[in-house]
């Protein structure tokens, strides 16, 4: 079963669904800014899709601008600190059992059917 990682509100997330709806792919949505996520979730997600930790995180978002940029964190802080902030997470994520990608643009799908 496909999953997608998903934000309503984000048009590349949309677009990432939209993609598997119109190419007919199973698939089930799990809304991650309600669902909390855990450290490990993520860096599990990390590990399928072969992104670095940061690789994961959306620097146009203010709290990164505000409270992270320039520093620097470990990977285990890094999961630690999606799972705090959610709209930190790159979105959309598309698994497919032991892979991943990130969806953007959504043709990235491909990659893992």
């Amino acid at each position: 079963m496909i999953t997608i990682y998903h934000n309503p509100r984000c048009a590349k997330s949309r677009a990432g669904l939209k993609y598997l709806v119109d190419n007919n792919i199973k698939h089930q949505i799990i809304q991650y800014l309600k669902e909390n996520l855990s450290a490990d979730n993520i860096k599990i997600l990390a590990q399928k899709t072969g992104l670095q930790s940061k690789e994961l995180v959306r620097t146009q978002e203010d709290y990164f601008k505000k409270k992270l940029k320039g520093k620097e964190f470990s990977d285990e802080e890094w999961f630690k600190i999606i799972a705090e902030n959610p709209k930190l997470l790159q979105r959309p994520i598309v698994v497919n059992g032991n892979k991943a990608v990130l969806a953007q643009p959504p043709e990235n799908i491909k990659e893992i059917i």
